[in-house]
């Protein structure tokens, strides 16, 4: 079995190039993922972030349409159990791609409403906010705060100063004006 050896990541990759995983057919990706999430031991980060990359950082990025119902298995499936490397690998990858790239956004979204960890999503707002904010990147900070997860005081201190730096290039932006409204409903508690 794949997993049963200790592969280092080289072979790691080349053993996706041979199956060719950035290219097979979505309907293997789903078979492949059911047949990846209960093998024990589980995978280590770094090897769910060669698969997450192999899997799915292509595929994504060239989204010009939303995602297929069978990559949209395979998504939500591999996000259930990696869900760190796979915001470490796709979200970053995501994020500095120019662009108004509208279908990963809406991607995004779905993963950060539907299927992410509480510790993801925070992981996913500390990688938005590590970049410049954009019109595209409003929703996402949007689904974010729609979790309403409780965030760490550091990450609250973060969100509210970008949004307070940022106030003047967003002017004219409803997106940004609900944005500012859902963080003094959902945290008005902390933020005096």
């Amino acid at each position: 079995s794949l997993m049963s050896l200790p592969l280092c990541h080289p072979q790691l990759e080349g053993l996706c190039s041979f199956l060719q995983l950035s290219t097979c057919p979505e309907p293997f990706l789903v078979r492949f993922c059911s047949w990846l999430l209960p093998l024990t031991p589980d995978l280590s980060y770094t090897s769910a972030a060669i698969l997450a990359e192999q899997l799915f950082l292509r595929r994504v990025l060239s989204l010009a349409q939303p995602p297929s119902r069978h990559l949209m298995a395979a998504l939500t499936s591999f996000c259930s159990k990696y869900s760190h490397p796979f915001c470490r690998v796709l979200v970053a990858a995501v994020l500095q791609e120019p662009g108004e790239g509208a279908e990963q956004t809406k991607l995004m979204c779905e993963l950060v409403e539907e299927c992410l960890e509480p510790h993801s999503v925070h992981l996913v707002l500390s990688q938005v906010l590590e970049v410049p904010l954009s019109e595209k990147l409003l929703p996402v900070l949007q689904a974010v705060l729609g979790r309403q997860e409780v965030l760490p005081p550091e990450l609250l201190d973060l969100l509210v100063l970008t949004l307070c730096q940022q106030a003047p290039a967003f002017a004219m932006s409803l997106n940004y004006a609900k944005l500012v409204t859902a963080v003094l409903t959902v945290y008005q508690s902390q933020v005096s």
